[in-house]
């Protein structure tokens, strides 16, 4: 079974999937195909838990390759604290490709905190129409990790060191400047 965590970026996928490192039945990567093309984009390997934020523009080869067969975690942050870091890094990564690829009108010097907020209006509505024909899904928060983490252990059935993957979930990976 492959496990997907759906997410926007700036919510902790790092972390998670740092955490999911300990489990012994499931490999986990994050953004582990980022620079494939075409099918090997989404050739994942069988029990496998992977977190990229660029599946958001993906969703329909996702539900091509994978459909309802995969299990679905929908990673969350509250809106406000994801947008601030996303504004943090606003000259590269997801925003620049949202500004200057997406929206092609937002020039350099649009609020980033705005650019912001409308990537992760799309992103969360674009996670939330794909999962709503899902068998297989949850939703975790960065702000409960620490009791959605164990549960989603549960739920897939995990085996490995639990303790060591919660000691990750203390570990500040990935973090803006000034915090996530």
């Amino acid at each position: 079974m492959n496990v997907f965590i759906l997410n926007t970026g700036r919510c902790g996928s790092t972390t998670w999937i740092r955490a999911c490192e300990h489990i012994q039945n499931f490999s986990a990567g994050h953004e582990s195909r980022l620079r494939l093309v075409g099918r090997e984009r989404l050739d994942y390997p069988r029990n496998h838990i992977e977190a990229d934020n660029r599946l958001t523009w993906m969703l329909g080869r996702l539900d091509a390759a994978y459909g309802d067969d995969a299990w679905y975690v929908h990673l969350r942050r509250d809106l406000d604290a994801a947008a601030r870091s996303f504004a943090r890094r606003s000259d590269f990564g997801i925003m620049k490709a949202w500004r200057e690829g997406v929206l092609l009108g937002a020039t350099p010097e649009a609020d980033p905190l705005s650019l912001a907020l409308d990537y992760l209006d799309s992103a969360e509505r674009n996670i939330q129409l794909f999962l709503r024909d899902k068998s297989h899904q949850m939703e975790a928060r960065l702000e409960t990790i620490e009791s959605d983490f164990p549960a989603f252990w549960d739920w897939i059935g995990a085996q490995g060191d639990l303790d060591a993957a919660l000691d990750e979930l203390h570990i500040r990976h990935n973090a803006s400047d000034q915090g996530r």
